[in-house]
């Protein structure tokens, strides 16, 4: 195995599949000797470790508010999701004009920060960062109660 091979093993840009092919194809020469080594060889620490966390937050957070005005508990969410944090918002004590705009506000920072919100129930809203993936839906009860009410 050459240099080449040995660097892109390394990187793990080459199959050790390709490597085993590449034994068993004759060659015409090489430029370098082949050294022979032990399988049992331990191996140098290089200095990197070469660990690669698979969970990016150890830590993860779900924040539930229910503000009661907008003044400094919307700047509050916005943190809360700066910091990677999910937030339930429950805007049922907040006035209709400052739950209103809330949302404005917080889905403003959402689209900011490349996150999502979304409307988990009247007056209840689910803001996540980029790295939180929602999935499915939640329907509206009260359509689907009228809707139901019509069909009797």
């Amino acid at each position: 195995m050459g240099v080449v091979n040995k660097f892109l093993n390394y990187l793990g840009l080459q199959d050790e599949q390709e490597q085993d092919r590449e034994r068993e194809e004759p060659m015409g020469y090489e430029d370098e000797p082949e050294v022979e080594t032990s399988a049992f060889e331990p191996r140098k620490p290089t200095g990197k470790n070469n660990i690669v966390s698979i969970h990016s937050q150890k830590n993860v957070r779900v924040i539930l508010t229910e503000p009661r005005t907008y003044d400094n508990e919307a700047q509050e969410i916005a943190d809360h999701l700066k910091s990677r944090r999910s937030v339930v918002v429950n805007l049922q004590r907040v006035r209709r004009d400052q739950a209103i705009r809330m949302v404005d506000f917080l889905s403003g920072t959402v689209y900011a920060l490349g996150g999502h919100i979304s409307k988990l129930g009247p007056n209840i809203f689910l803001c996540t960062p980029d790295s939180v993936e929602i999935t499915g839906t939640i329907s509206e009860l009260l359509a689907e109660d009228a809707d139901y009410t019509k069909m009797r």
